[in-house]
C-alpha cells in the first residue's frame, strides 16, 4: 500500500498582533504585510489590533483570542526595541 503525499489546503482564521507605543493601523507597515501575505496565501485575517508595550495589555488580548473559538492562529509583530520598556524580547 502506497502512502498518499497530496495535501487537502485547509486555510485558517488568523489574528495578527502589532505590539507598538508609535504605531497605528494606518501606518503598522509589518502588520500590513502580514495582513497581505496571509490572505494572498487563501488564509482569513478574522482579527487585527495594536497594543502599546506593555505586558498586561499583550496578555489581555492574546488571552480574549485564545479563548475566540474564531481564532485558530496568532501572529504578532513589533516590540523587538531593546529599551527597558520592551517586554516582548
Amino acid at each position: 500500500m502506497s502512502i498518499d503525499e497530496r495535501k487537502n489546503f485547509i486555510p485558517v482564521r488568523i489574528a495578527v498582533l502589532t505590539v507598538s507605543d508609535t504605531r497605528s493601523l494606518a501606518d503598522d507597515k509589518s502588520g500590513s504585510v502580514l495582513n497581505e501575505r496571509i490572505e494572498t496565501s487563501g488564509h482569513q485575517v478574522v482579527f487585527r489590533d495594536i497594543v502599546k508595550d506593555d505586558r498586561q495589555q499583550i496578555r489581555s488580548k492574546l488571552e480574549d483570542w485564545i479563548e475566540n473559538d474564531a481564532v485558530d492562529v496568532i501572529i504578532s509583530t513589533g516590540g523587538t526595541g531593546l529599551t527597558g520598556r520592551d517586554v516582548t524580547v
